[in-house]
């Protein structure tokens, strides 16, 4: 039983939600964060888990594909359209499966962990993801009409705020923190996913054309280098 004290110390934990329908899978993954410092609430399907999120927002999602019901990409793609969007997805996929990752991915989600996963790797994946949407550095980026404030996770072009999800955010961080240098589409998954991808780089491409619309008039900012991958600058 938690005594008083302990009931405090989880409340200021961070606040995982896991959408797993797979029961042993679910209680170990709890049992794991639970005990790692974090707090964590399971649920077994998708109309459960939208009712957690009407009464309490988590700091992090961890979202199976494969669920009964709503998958767990279509759970994505609503998160990603509504007043949740910001919110960080890890997507749990199937493994060696790189059309999960792939949609996973493009769908929004900021990371994904194939099955059967290490929990030592789980737990380094969502404390490094919440290391990166809980930045305690002060530091503001800026490009033209373009604003970047890093600590509180704001865009904002001509003064109009622009709505990004985490992974757009982290790529336009890294692309401004690297004006003017042409990066690679290997480069930027390396750096932006944290790891290499079996080559695969249409993410980077979906990703960088969602970025330049969300983007409006600042889209132009961010450019293609033929053959070669991306920039943003001001010149050509």
């Amino acid at each position: 039983m938690y005594s008083q004290t302990d009931r405090k110390a989880a409340k200021a934990s961070p606040l995982i939600y896991l959408v797993e329908d797979e029961d042993s899978i679910r209680e170990l993954v709890l049992y794991t964060l639970d005990n790692s410092g974090l707090e964590a609430k399971g649920f077994a399907e998708g109309k459960s888990f939208w009712q957690a999120m009407e009464e309490k927002q988590p700091d992090l999602v961890l979202l199976d594909i494969m669920l009964p019901g709503e998958d767990g990409l279509s759970i994505l793609k609503k998160l990603r359209s509504s007043k949740f969007s910001r919110l960080p997805v890890i997507m749990l996929t199937a493994k060696g499966s790189e059309y999960d990752k792939v949609s996973a991915l493009d769908g929004g989600a900021d990371d994904y962990i194939a099955k059967p996963f290490g929990l030592m790797e789980l737990k380094a994946r969502v404390n490094a993801l919440l290391r990166r949407t809980r930045p305690g550095n002060q530091e503001e980026l800026r490009l033209g009409d373009l604003r970047v404030n890093i600590p509180r996770h704001t865009v904002t072009v001509g003064g109009g705020e622009i709505s990004l999800t985490i992974k757009e955010f982290d790529l336009l961080v890294y692309l401004l923190r690297n004006e003017d240098a042409v990066l690679s589409r290997e480069q930027l998954l390396q750096q932006v996913w944290g790891y290499d991808f079996a080559g695969e780089t249409r993410t980077v491409d979906t990703h960088i054309l969602t970025l330049r619309s969300k983007l409006g008039s600042a889209g132009a900012l961010v450019k293609t280098v033929r053959g070669l991958g991306y920039k943003i600058g001001e010149g050509e």
